[in-house]
């Protein structure tokens, strides 16, 4: 029976020291200018220049990342945004991440019915079952969306269970207007978000779910809102890793996540993106290394590593 997702990755914290997670959004314009001006890489009007420099760019990140966390997130929509070279982009990057020894999770927020979701699991989560793709390694994790029920949500958990791999599902998300939809009360008393945590909840505990840690491949995205509220949903959702974002450059920090993990220390995995990939922006960093971006970049994984770590620490003490 494969490994069961949720266990490879409370291994995978445990080795690295800390459960964090770099998100990795590639912006053209942000990139570091030894890199967008090189000459056979400055120029962000022809896609297969621009998706060259970002894709080198995204390289050398994970490898700098890859010693000091045990995850990186790959957000799709910064490499759909070239096309049918940015696809291949996207999965040239998940090959990098898995020879660096990283959990990869593919951001892509998936989200439909039928025979739409399973082609969606297929292609987003599931490893190519083409003759010809047999070398190519899909990510370890996927993120769907919670509109469409279990419906929309099953085809995902079908391939994960059956190829160790695993699924955080919306729940809670960071964005301003979200509290006007996830925070509306239902005539339960619920909110939305707290309907959706039961939902999930109960998926998770299905039949080959939960791995030896208690912990199920099904997961939750929650991100570090009101204390109160993930405290409720910390409690609703005792079988699930929430998968968190909002940390650094959306304003989270190292208090505000507190409440996602257990009293263990356990069940969450913070993310960061920007904060960490484009530290060499930040006068903090840029004052120590004004010419050597690498460095700036992999300082800041190191703090955010080390704030997240003593949350952690406080909470299992």
């Amino acid at each position: 029976m494969p490994e069961n997702f949720a266990d490879r990755l409370l291994d995978a914290i445990r080795t690295k020291g800390s459960p964090t997670c770099v998100g990795i959004d590639p912006v053209y314009s942000r990139l570091p200018a030894d890199i967008a001006e090189q000459k056979e890489l400055n120029d962000e009007s022809d896609s297969e220049v621009a998706l060259d420099a970002v894709l080198e760019f995204c390289r050398r990140v994970v490898k700098i990342v890859a010693p000091h966390v045990p995850a990186v997130k790959i957000n799709t929509a910064f490499f759909e945004r070239y096309y049918w070279d940015g696809i291949d982009a996207y999965f040239d990057l998940i090959q990098e991440a898995d020879k660096a020894g990283l959990i990869v999770i593919g951001d892509g927020k998936r989200g439909d019915i039928g025979l739409t979701a399973e082609m969606y699991a297929r292609s987003a989560l599931a490893e190519p079952d083409f003759a010809n793709l047999d070398d190519l390694t899909g990510p370890d994790a996927v993120t769907v969306s919670s509109y469409f029920g279990l419906d929309g949500v099953k085809p995902f958990i079908n391939v994960a269970r059956d190829e160790s791999k695993g699924v955080f599902v919306l729940v809670r998300t960071s964005n301003e207007s979200a509290a006007q939809i996830q925070n509306a009360k239902l005539e339960s008393g619920l909110t939305v978000s707290e309907h959706i945590a039961q939902q999930v909840e109960a998926w998770a505990k299905d039949f080959g779910l939960v791995g030896a840690n208690g912990y199920s491949l099904v997961g939750a995205v929650v991100a570090p809102t009101d204390r109160e509220e993930i405290m409720r949903l910390r409690g609703m959702m005792q079988h699930c890793i929430f998968l968190v974002p909002g940390y650094g450059a959306q304003g989270g920090t190292a208090q505000d996540i507190a409440p996602c993990f257990k009293s263990d220390g356990t069940g969450a995995l913070i993310t960061a993106s920007r904060s960490v990939i484009y530290a060499y922006e930040d006068m903090k960093y840029l004052e120590r290394w004004p010419s050597e971006w690498d460095k700036c970049i992999e300082q800041a994984c190191k703090d955010f590593a080390t704030e997240v770590n003593s949350v952690v620490l406080t909470k299992s003490e």
